[in-house]
């Protein structure tokens, strides 16, 4: 029995140092992957590479033997003569970022750190394409991102900004930044314009007999309420600050693109790319996959992604998020009957 009692004895001091380890190696890595967890992941693709992969593979499919070892050859030669080229001279390089914005465009955390990465990495000549799609959203968040392109423009590197679907309100805000913006032929394109909107359900709550109080300190700390009774005075100082905003949209747009026409285009209106490229919205149409293709032919094309990790709350909301700048942008993309 004294055997027994000395063996459970020794079982559970073993078993209470295996535990006590576990947790501490549990906590360790569950720091570690807190820490990982708040940074992300920057990747680059090389899109140039790919695109000479693909069209070798579909070469060897479709061409004949004899000619497909005739462009094989020629092929090694070049990639030959280019990795020498390579060794004594840094050829034009082509970034590549996208912009899929949400009403807050809380994606700019991911454009900033893209940014950052190509002004650190660029050389100069170097060039940048932003694919932008956008409906619009909350001012500070689009100027910010807006902002965040200006960047490559202070650093004197040449940004070209496609628009494939849409670049509305905020999302024009962005691709006006640009040196040269390129639209496909019905993308959407303008709205230059402010909106802002709410329920009041301050005579539902009258009917209840619900009382609603709000104190602020300040005349016009709020103007227009969910719940409070709102006031003539209250509306004006609303619209005031509405078309103090479209003003300073209106500056912004005139500062990258002065030839325009504002009295024309800020009148929060959209247009088709083909309409866009003559009231002066846009240089060119195009796909950003004839832009990227073309510059792909002549130079190295890189994509550049930075991805946060995001907790399963923030996926969540993001999720809810894109969800309704979908179904705003299907409004605004919504065909006209023909």
């Amino acid at each position: 029995m004294e055997f027994l009692y000395e063996y459970g004895l020794f079982l559970a001091k073993a078993i209470t140092l295996v535990v006590a380890i576990l947790a501490v190696v549990v906590g360790v890595l569950a720091a570690a992957m807190k820490q990982k967890s708040d940074k992300g992941e920057l990747s680059l693709t090389h899109v140039s590479d790919d695109l000479q992969e693909l069209a070798h593979s579909l070469k060897q499919e479709l061409l004949p033997k004899k000619q497909f070892k005739a462009y094989e050859k020629a092929r090694k030669a070049e990639l030959k003569a280019k990795e020498k080229q390579a060794e004594t001279q840094l050829g034009k390089r082509v970034f590549v970022v996208d912009f899929k914005g949400s009403l807050d465009a809380g994606e700019v955390a991911s454009l900033r750190e893209e940014i950052s990465a190509i002004i650190t990495l660029a050389e100069p000549g170097d060039e940048v394409i932003a694919n932008v799609e956008s409906g619009g959203g909350m001012v500070h968040g689009y100027g910010l991102a807006s902002s965040q392109l200006d960047r490559l423009r202070q650093a004197n590197i040449h940004l070209s900004v496609c628009i494939d679907k849409v670049a509305a309100s905020g999302g024009y805000m962005m691709a006006c930044v640009a040196n040269k913006v390129y639209a496909a032929p019905f993308a959407i394109v303008g709205s230059i314009g402010v909106v802002a909107q709410l329920p009041n359900f301050n005579r539902l709550l009258k009917k209840h007999e619900i009382d609603y109080e709000q104190h602020t300190a300040g005349d016009f700390k709020r103007t227009l309420t969910l719940f409070g009774e709102n006031t003539d005075e209250g509306r004006e100082k609303f619209r005031q600050e509405l078309e103090e905003t479209h003003v300073l949209f209106k500056k912004f747009v005139s500062h990258y693109r002065p030839a325009l026409d504002l009295a024309k285009v800020a009148t929060g209106e959209h247009w088709y790319g083909k309409q866009a490229i003559e009231l002066g919205l846009i240089d060119e149409i195009a796909t950003s996959d004839d832009v990227i293709m073309a510059q792909a032919k002549a130079h190295t094309v890189i994509k550049v992604r930075y991805q946060l990790k995001k907790k399963l709350a923030d996926k969540l909301a993001h999720g809810v998020s894109l969800s309704v700048n979908a179904i705003f942008n299907r409004l605004m993309e919504k065909n006209r009957p023909l």
